[in-house]
Parts: C-alpha cells; structure tokens; sequence
C-alpha cells in the first residue's frame, strides 16, 4: 500500500470519525430542544391548572391564551420530536399510566436477562461436561485416535491464531488500519 492510500483511507476515516460526532451532537441537541419544550408544556399545565382552579368570569381571557399557549407548545413540542429517534417501549408506556415507576421496566429486563445468561451458562457448562467424559471414555477405548484428534485441533488452533496475524486483522474479523501523518 503507497503513502496516498494510506492517507485516503485516514481522510476517510476521519470524515467519517468526524460525522458521526456531527451527528451525534445533533441528537443531543434535539434531544434538549424536546426537554426544553416538554419543561415548557409542564410550566403551562399548571398555569392552566391554576387558571382553571380559581376561574371567574375576569379569568376567561387569560384561560383561552393560555390554552392557545399549549396547543401551539404541544404542536412545537410534535414538530421537534419528529427529529428525535427514540424509541420508548410499550410497556414503560403502559407501567407509567398504571402510576409505576419506569425504572421497574428496566429492573424486570435486567433481571429476565440474568436468568436467562445463568440458563445459558448452565447449558454450556453441561455441554462441556458431556464433551470432557466423552473425550475420557474416547480415550479409554480409542486412545490412538484421540491423540491424533488432540494434535489436530492444537494445529488447527495454531493457524487460526495465525492466520488473522498475517493478515493484520483483529480476532473480531475487523482489520487494523495504520495511519501514516
């Protein structure tokens, strides 16, 4: 590889590097300008409470202005999610309607997620027990075979080891990149 493809590829690298972080911080941004908007919507609510709480006949005005108030933050606050890409589950949706905290979706999750990895690691753990005693009885009955079975999969596992070293890629299949400045 010449030194103009290796700075092709940084220039790339860092284009991409460098619209990822674009991208990201504009996320954020909207992210915030839904906060600010929701914060706004919130503020809104309890002055219409208010409004509404101690209404006489001198407060119809300012109860419509502030209804007008939030519609136009509520159709705002629409607009500005339109460019957020969040995803809330159904059931946090359901548990805060219920009156329940959401932190009880993410507790259940992390919870099923743990049985489900000590199911898991209890199936591999069986397997490799069956493939040990396998291998024990093997050994007893066709102890020649299984020699050469063993030096087999130590070269096998020696190549494997190899092979991604020449290559200059990483164990995860992703290739290493030298950037030359």
């Amino acid at each position: 590889m010449d030194a103009s493809q290796n700075t092709i590829g940084g220039t790339v690298s860092n284009q991409t590097n460098d619209a990822a972080a674009v991208a990201a911080d504009e996320a954020k941004q909207n992210l915030n300008q839904v906060i600010n908007s929701i914060q706004k919507t919130l503020v809104l609510l309890h002055q219409l409470y208010l409004t509404v709480s101690s209404f006489n006949a001198a407060s119809q005005l300012p109860l419509l202005q502030r209804l007008n108030s939030l519609v136009t933050e509520l159709d705002n606050m629409a607009k500005l999610s339109e460019k957020c890409e969040i995803e809330v589950p159904m059931e946090v949706l359901n548990l805060i309607d219920d009156g329940k905290n959401p932190d009880e979706f993410t507790r259940d999750v992390i919870n099923n997620c743990i049985a489900k990895n000590q199911v898991t690691k209890g199936k591999t753990d069986a397997f490799k027990s069956l493939r040990k005693h396998l291998l024990e009885e093997l050994e007893q009955t066709f102890p020649d075979e299984i020699e050469a079975y063993r030096e087999i999969r130590a070269s096998s596992a020696a190549e494997s080891k190899r092979l991604p070293q020449s290559q200059n890629m990483l164990p995860n299949g992703d290739v290493k990149v030298k950037s030359e400045l």
